[in-house]
């Protein structure tokens, strides 16, 4: 069953059960991030299912650890081709296909072939194998995707032999990222495994240069959000539309409206409404990284229903004024088309007053960031603390949950591992990081799992992140794991794709803290395979949490808001706010406290300040007890309140605004459709009363 409870078609269970041929790509920001590693796993993996699986063509470069792991899989034996009185290797795919096994590994699909292939390049040959009914599993470096080539060249200087069309990548049924720290592949550059030693310092220079490392990972995890976006109903959709209307520049408009799409995580859709410029639009729409629909769109007649976004950013107008006042299922921005305001965020971060002053030496901080459990997160830590260690760092676990797995317990194999702290309280044992112990040992570099957990009651720290900043002030680097349904910003985001409220949080900006943050990219095919193996939860739990948090709907939505993250945390050109502060007008309804919660976390995101006030009107009843658990939540949100009584709410509200200059009104959708001769919905006649812009919140 899926997660709505309807079952899944046949379909997709075959091809979930690996009954028909697929094509998965590993994707990569440059040599060196383990792609050929990654093949020879996941060919074993399935080989240990019982699968038919071989290795069709990798290069291992001689490097004698990749040549052990290929030790015992069945190879299919190269073509030998003559050119010039010299012998020459190549992929033979006439071999492959006669063989058929089920699946079969092909490195370096970015690579013209020989002479005697009926194929001109090795991408076309890995959608032959599919085509001849064979599950293909092949790699690539992003630089020589088409649309990034160009850039690639510019940045390195070298031109690319082989180009892979965009089409392939659009074609594959999987895209997996594997991203890896630019730190990790100079490292391995250096030790000679990825050129030879006498071509390092020249590639540190460019190919290798960390500002076009870390514009090639940019540039991968755009590719990979574009290629993986989920299917799922228009209202949990990942997907943000601005509706443009003819206007001298939409430029302003549309870069107003993507600051508010980035910090929710949402891709920008836009679409023009009557006469449009289109070409403004296509401009417009590539500044701000959004996807221009060119279908011209008349308000009168549009179909809510058919569009697929969570968020509808309008202009104020009539459209705005008829949308707000009907019941929605979706957030909405009203935007004054004449606004153009934009500025730096204004909130400070919240984490820095825990981490001290400025000058102090502070440790670094990586973050292997994954969508769900079982994503692989602490197998990637232990594996970069081995190659740490291979370079004379100093490093300790700290504290590493293995969950039992057997392949991660096997990785703590040969590191120093410190003891934990055992705390005993009502009856309940708990195993907690030894944070003073890790500090008098005083590790070059601590390994920390599960940064979002929760200590047990009589620990003087609430939670885990907060003994990592401690580790951190003492200058301690720490490599650490967290899934990103713990971030607290995107708690409401997390509930309204999975229909799951996750309990346990933390601060959105341990990311910008972070000096590095790691995706461990995993799709929800492989996540549901392992969790049917075991190897998440036991056997027991595991058909229960397939068919829900671990549905195909929930995983393929987390790992879409994994990859923005990712991509968000270490993005150097960062989206500007569209105001400065939010004003949320509540009233006394027990559900308006969860609306305080929401609109914080929209407005942390945002980095706005934020404030609420309660306008009642005479009519209004209201409850004392109701209204001081809403100021008590106001104010753990660190917020202001304000209350009044006056007979015009909308126009007080209005002059409450704008007693603070850009500021921007929030209220909840109305939960009726208007019905005369009943008042119009609040959000409409707060519109109607002057309101410039107004955002409204859908209840959850």
């Amino acid at each position: 069953m899926d997660s709505d409870g309807r079952r899944e078609s046949a379909e997709a269970l075959l091809e979930e059960y690996g009954r028909r041929p697929r094509l998965v790509i590993y994707l990569a920001a440059a040599p060196g991030a383990g792609k050929t590693r990654r093949l020879i796993e996941e060919i074993r993996r399935m080989r240990a299912q019982g699968r038919d699986a071989a290795i069709g063509w990798i290069e291992t470069k001689g490097r004698s650890d990749l040549d052990w792991l290929a030790e015992g899989i069945p190879q299919i034996p190269p073509r030998r081709v003559e050119r010039n009185g010299k012998w020459f290797e190549d992929f033979d795919l006439a071999a492959a296909i006669a063989r058929k096994p089920a699946a079969l590994a092909l490195d370096e699909v970015a690579h013209v072939t020989l002479p005697g292939s009926p194929y001109a390049n090795r991408w076309e040959e890995a959608l032959a194998l599919r085509d001849a009914g064979i599950t293909v599993l092949c790699a690539l470096n992003i630089a020589h995707l088409e649309s990034v080539a160009p850039i690639a060249e510019r940045l390195t200087g070298h031109p690319l032999r082989a180009v892979v069309p965009d089409r392939f990548l659009a074609s594959a049924d999987e895209v997996v990222a594997l991203d890896v720290s630019p730190r990790l592949v100079q490292s391995r550059l250096r030790s000679g495994k990825i050129v030879r030693e006498a071509d390092v310092d020249v590639a540190l220079e460019r190919t290798f240069s960390e500002r076009t490392l870390q514009i090639l990972r940019e540039l991968l995890l755009r590719a990979v959000d574009t290629v993986t976006a989920p299917r799922v109903s228009a209202e949990r959709v990942s997907t943000a539309v601005v509706f443009v209307p003819a206007m001298p520049s939409a430029q302003l408009y549309v870069e107003r409206a993507a600051a508010v799409a980035d910090a929710l995580d949402l891709a920008l859709e836009v679409r023009p409404l009557g006469d449009a410029d289109i070409t403004d639009l296509n401009e417009a729409a590539r500044h701000n990284n959004a996807e221009l629909l060119s279908e011209r769109i008349d308000p009168a007649t549009l179909d809510l229903d058919r569009v697929r976004a969570s968020l509808m950013i309008v202009p104020r107008g009539g459209f705005a004024r008829r949308l707000v006042n009907r019941a929605l299922e979706r957030d909405v921005f009203v935007i004054d088309p004449e606004q153009s305001f934009l500025a730096d965020p204004v909130q400070p971060r919240r984490l820095d007053a825990q981490l001290g002053a400025a000058n102090e030496r502070y440790g670094r901080l990586t973050v292997y960031l994954g969508s769900a459990a079982g994503s692989g997160k602490t197998y990637a830590m232990l594996d970069r603390a081995h190659q740490l260690l291979d370079d004379g760092v100093d490093v300790v676990a700290a504290f590493v949950e293995t969950h039992g797995r057997p392949e991660t317990q096997r990785m703590l194999e040969g590191l120093s591992v410190l003891p934990r702290k055992y705390v005993t309280k009502d009856g309940i044992r708990y195993e907690e990081l030894d944070r003073d112990a890790t500090i008098a040992r005083h590790p070059q570099v601590a390994l920390v799992d599960e940064l979002a957990h929760t200590n047990a009651p009589s620990l003087s720290t609430h939670k885990r992140y907060e003994d990592v900043l401690a580790l951190l002030r003492a200058g301690i680097d720490v490599l650490t794991t967290l899934n990103v349904q713990h971030l607290e910003g995107l708690n409401d985001t997390i509930f309204r794709l999975t229909k799951t409220r996750v309990r346990e949080t933390l601060p959105d900006g341990i990311l910008s803290l972070a000096d590095e943050v790691i995706l461990i990219d995993v799709s929800p095919h492989t996540l549901r395979e392992r969790m049917r193996d075991g190897k998440i939860y036991p056997l027991e739990r595991a058909e229960r949490a397939l068919s829900g948090f671990f549905s195909v709907e929930n995983l393929a939505a987390l790992r879409e808001i994994a990859l923005r993250e990712a991509a968000r945390a270490r993005s150097r050109e960062r989206h500007r706010v569209p105001f400065e502060r939010l004003l949320l007008c509540v009233g006394p309804r027990r559900e308006d406290e969860a609306l305080i919660r929401r609109c914080s976390q929209v407005a942390a995101r945002l980095g706005v300040e934020f404030s609420v006030a309660m306008i009642l009107e005479p009519r209004d009843a209201a409850d004392p007890e109701l209204i001081a658990a809403l100021q008590r939540e106001t104010h753990r949100q660190s917020a202001g309140w304000q209350q009044e009584t006056t007979a015009a709410a909308p126009r007080r509200i209005i002059e409450l605004a704008r007693l603070v200059p850009e500021t921007v009104v929030a209220v909840a959708t109305t939960l009726r459709k208007p019905r005369w001769p009943q008042r119009n919905a609040f959000a409409r006649r707060i519109l109607d009363a002057g309101a410039r812009e107004l955002i409204v919140l859908t209840r959850r």
